[in-house]
């Protein structure tokens, strides 16, 4: 039952996903930003240890809610770790109704073809079945195109869409990210070439099959229209992808049915030092903000 309210919520809910799967590479920087600097921890334990402690503050929030946020993408080791008690996943569904997901990817190779793949993932179906036991209804899988290389981005959506088969063989929803870097001179031909590639796929998963898409918002407006009404696309949503939170959710509210996935964008102006009512509203206005621009398009 909780699966099938969970699908319509994350096919038809008013509101954004929140990422709060700030993996070991970009934890340090995140923490810096809400102003823990590197000196408060000694070991990579007590970073996560601090990462976890900022991700629980915004869960527990009095904002953070289904009402606004129908999803939350966590951190292998989110996962894993408890909330008051109760196991993260269970905790977001159980008593924020927030669906929870769960960023798969290891990182990313070294760049060729204008492109930069996911490392292999070889204990990926051990991960997938302990995801399913945690409660958790999909995945997340980042890779990154930093040119309008049409064998490179072909290589970039065809792994993407090995990796979902993947993921949807063992009932969970996959989230494709091919992410576009916002500051390539090519950008809008990437993407055209990036739409041409993920239709070509999409048209070959079967009836039984719907995956979700996390893009960058495009330099045209509406360029993922036609995804947007894929019957094979659960939901399109975007990344902030280094634009400011104003900047994305100017351009979110330009396109028509994709809603948010922001990380840096979400803890935008959050502070360890904060009180927590000063935390809380904060929190407050940006998720208003980026609810707003995802139910706008």
């Amino acid at each position: 039952m909780s699966k099938d309210i969970q699908t319509q919520q994350m096919t038809s809910g008013a509101g954004f996903i929140a990422a709060l799967d700030q993996s070991g590479g970009s934890t340090p920087k995140a923490l810096k930003l809400y102003g823990v600097d590197a000196d408060a921890y000694g070991s990579d334990d007590e970073m996560f240890d601090q990462i976890h402690a900022m991700r629980s503050r915004i869960v527990k929030s009095p904002a953070f809610t289904g009402e606004r946020i129908v999803g939350a993408i966590l951190f292998e080791m989110t996962m894993d770790r408890k909330i008051d008690g109760t196991p993260t996943a269970q905790y977001l569904w159980d008593k924020r109704r927030v669906v929870p997901f769960l960023k798969i990817d290891k990182g990313l190779e070294d760049e060729v073809d204008g492109v930069r793949l996911m490392k292999p993932m070889p204990d990926l179906d051990a991960l997938l079945d302990r995801a399913v036991k945690a409660g958790i209804f999909g995945t997340k899988m980042r890779s990154v195109i930093d040119a309008a290389s049409a064998s490179g981005i072909a290589a970039n959506v065809a792994q993407q869409f090995e990796v979902a088969a993947q993921v949807l063989d063992h009932g969970l929803v996959p989230i494709i990210e091919p992410e576009v870097t916002i500051s390539i001179a090519d950008k809008a031909e990437a993407e055209d070439i990036l739409l041409a590639e993920l239709t070509r796929h999409l048209d070959l998963l079967p009836e039984s099959r719907q995956v979700m898409l996390k893009l960058t918002l495009p330099e045209k407006v509406n360029l993922y229209g036609p995804l947007v009404d894929h019957p094979r696309v659960m939901r399109v949503v975007a990344l902030s992808g280094g634009y400011s939170r104003d900047e994305a959710n100017r351009r979110l509210a330009q396109n028509r049915g994709v809603i948010a996935s922001f990380s840096r964008a979400l803890t935008e102006g959050l502070s360890a030092d904060q009180s927590d009512e000063a935390f809380d509203k904060v929190l407050a206005g940006t998720i208003d903000s980026i609810h707003t621009a995802s139910i706008s398009g």
